[in-house]
């Protein structure tokens, strides 16, 4: 079996809170080379009467960056809870990969100018983050975020700390002074794709619906499907 693809046991060298309901592990890793943006791992958690429990998280760190997975707690989840609540420094956790091919952003594919628009809602957001870390002075970068409340925003400071970064977020249950009310709508799109760049890659990140409406603002906004990745959960 390929190395990635045997379970390892990871140790937890930090955690950080990143909202109310959502925290990043930062993982060591044995064997750990590298990874692409977009990238996943399997996390498995085994109970002392030996049921077992695995899930699939995004990697949020770029390429060349110790790995990190941040997890967003799901109140009737059987593994969530316990990441965000009770994981803590020092802790093992079994994990294999990285796994994944298809939703990965390549820094030797792209195009001088090429721009990339990454479309994140919720925890949708986590391997967007490793793009925007992999392509940071390499392309132009529009990213467009969409979160229930202010307080579950996910990496909103280093949005608006990233000069290589234009961001736009929303927030859709409620109205806070700087961030757009409601939902990413077409005319969000319409403004994300009228900078006078070339057309760009776009990478969609989020829940099942939330993936399939921004799918049909693009195309109706005349973006190339093959120029569109999409990813889902829920």
């Amino acid at each position: 079996m390929q190395p990635h693809l045997t379970w390892r046991d990871a140790t937890v060298t930090d955690v950080r809170t990143e909202s109310t309901s959502a925290r990043t592990l930062v993982l060591g890793v044995p064997e750990w080379n590298t990874h692409l943006a977009g990238q996943h791992i399997d996390l498995r958690l085994t109970a002392p009467d030996g049921y077992q429990a695995t899930r699939s998280y995004s990697l949020s760190s770029g390429p060349g960056e110790q790995p990190e997975i941040t997890v967003e707690r799901v109140d009737d989840g059987e593994v969530s809870p316990f990441i965000v609540d009770d994981v803590v420094v020092g802790d093992t956790i079994e994990v294999r990969g990285p796994i994944g091919g298809y939703f990965v952003w390549l820094e030797e594919t792209v195009e001088p100018g090429k721009p990339l628009l990454l479309i994140g809602g919720g925890s949708g957001i986590a391997p967007l983050r490793a793009m925007w870390r992999a392509a940071g002075g390499l392309t132009p970068i529009t990213v467009l975020y969409s979160a229930q409340r202010h307080d579950r925003l996910v990496f909103a400071d280093e949005l608006a700390s990233t000069s290589e970064v234009t961001a736009r977020l929303h927030l859709t249950q409620e109205a806070v002074e700087g961030f757009h009310d409601g939902r990413i709508d077409a005319d969000a799109i319409a403004a994300a794709l009228d900078t006078g760049e070339s057309t760009p890659d776009v990478f969609v990140c989020g829940p099942t619906a939330f993936v399939e409406a921004m799918a049909q603002h693009l195309v109706a906004a005349n973006v190339e499907p093959t120029s569109i990745r999409t990813e889902r959960f829920g």
